[in-house]
């Protein structure tokens, strides 16, 4: 039975007072046992997040690391092995942002993926579609090549120790959700590509839904046999509404 989990992308949102204010209304929340919960806030405020949940079992990730696990020349990015130590216990790996805005590509990708594993954090691999490539009829070709590259370098048991998060562009911070139906349909299609290699890791793996997730349409989302849980942007900055989308995946 795959664990739902619920996890807010803070994205670059945030000063030392406003997330002092967002950990106060988290540590308020009563979480549901059988959802995983975590969050990822900038880097600046990674060490403030750690601190101000302890002793809550609410997971803390970064929204992004380097592409060598260890310490080096690389300036003004921050390896796996320092979040580790910062208190991280997950990363973001290809979400949209990056890949349309920083030009991340899938070789990229493949090494912050492997990266991430090497130190012990557990990778979020995002793939979605434009809504350019969805009026085309090609989700499912863009979502399986987004997977199938980091399967083919990395093969399926790569995905063991990993979550997927799938994330239509066009309905990232567009207020547009894809319908539970529609998102269902590529879960499964993600799930069936994984199961063709390794049916076990397909069973164990959790696929998360991303894209305007709020409490009005979580439980709609989540009632759906392969969708485990939300990726959730907007929504996460504030802590009665996430807790509301978890007390969702709860249900």
């Amino acid at each position: 039975m795959r664990r739902p989990m619920v996890a807010g992308n803070w994205k670059m949102h945030g000063t030392r007072a406003s997330v002092a204010e967002l950990i106060n209304g988290l540590r308020d929340l009563a979480l549901p046992s059988g959802v995983e919960v975590a969050v990822f806030p900038p880097l600046l405020h990674i060490s403030q997040v750690v601190d101000g949940l302890k002793g809550k079992s609410i997971s803390v990730g970064a929204q992004n690391s380097a592409v060598e696990s260890g310490q080096g020349a690389l300036t003004g990015e921050v390896s796996p092995s320092q979040l580790v130590d910062a208190g991280c216990s997950l990363v973001l790996v290809g979400h949209s942002e990056r890949r349309q805005l920083m030009g991340e590509q899938d070789g990229v990708l493949i090494r912050k993926f492997a990266a991430a594993q090497a130190s012990g954090l557990v990778p979020v691999l995002c793939i979605g579609e434009t809504l350019e490539q969805r009026e085309a009829g090609k989700t499912l070709e863009v979502v399986s090549q987004q997977l199938g590259s980091i399967i083919d370098e990395l093969g399926v048991g790569a995905f063991a120790k990993a979550v997927i998060a799938y994330e239509p562009v066009w309905a990232i911070g567009t207020g547009l959700t894809a319908s539970p139906q529609q998102a269902q349909d590529v879960h499964a299609a993600i799930r069936a590509q994984l199961a063709a290699e390794n049916s076990e890791v397909a069973q164990g793996v959790r696929l998360l839904y991303g894209g305007s997730v709020k409490a009005a349409n979580a439980v709609e989302l989540f009632g759906m046999p392969d969708i485990d849980g939300g990726l959730i942007g907007g929504a996460s900055l504030n802590a009665d509404e996430f807790g509301a989308i978890i007390r969702a995946a709860g249900n």
